[in-house]
């Protein structure tokens, strides 16, 4: 059966993660093709670049780190967050996802970084300069990180988190976190301290 022309259709979280809502295309006035030319937002070799948002909770002294169950970056300690979803701020989409990927409640306080990631696959014996420029990328978000505070709840691994931890700043290291989420989590650091001191 085919979808309504001009209609965006929603799936589950679960398949927004994997797969991504479907906008089915009006017609065109001169010809070419009608309901069945589709754009698709997908994590892997996307059509545009997904926008993403994660959630930075220090909580005495300690960053709540997660362990990411799914690519990219799976089995890799990060920042807690995910995409975005139609019709949603960055401050909801911040707040959703925390409370899926570790249950806490949190309050949006303030930006700490917007980033890039752009990854191409591998290519076996192709050089970097080649993937670089030829292939396409298998991923690119725009990422929006943001410190947050507790409201309520108690930490756990949902969603597609598979672990947490707490670390403080000099604890960082050993989570052998990728050079941006370290400075996502030392800018963090040093906003939340400013902020204590303020007080």
């Amino acid at each position: 059966m085919t979808p309504p022309v001009g209609r965006i259709i929603y799936r589950s979280r679960k398949q927004q993660k994997t797969g991504g809502a479907q906008f089915v295309k009006a017609p065109k006035e001169n010809g070419g093709r009608t309901s069945d030319e589709r754009m698709t937002t997908r994590r892997e070799y996307p059509d545009l670049p997904m926008v993403g948002v994660g959630g930075v909770v220090i909580q005495d002294g300690r960053a709540l780190l997660i362990r990411r169950g799914s690519e990219p970056l799976k089995g890799a300690w990060s920042i807690p967050g995910g995409m975005l979803e139609v019709g949603e701020t960055l401050v909801e989409g911040v707040e959703r996802e925390l409370l899926e990927e570790t249950g806490l409640t949190v309050r949006v306080i303030e930006l700490i970084e917007v980033f890039e990631r752009i990854s191409h696959a591998e290519i076996p014996g192709a050089a970097a300069a080649i993937r670089e420029t030829n292939a396409r990328p298998q991923y690119h978000f725009v990422i929006v990180d943001y410190l947050c505070e507790v409201m309520s709840g108690a930490p756990i691994a949902g969603s597609d988190v598979t672990d947490f931890a707490f670390a403080t700043e000099d604890e960082l290291p050993r989570f052998n976190l990728t050079p941006t989420a370290t400075r996502i989590f030392k800018k963090a650091f040093a906003m939340a301290a400013a902020r204590n001191g303020a007080r």
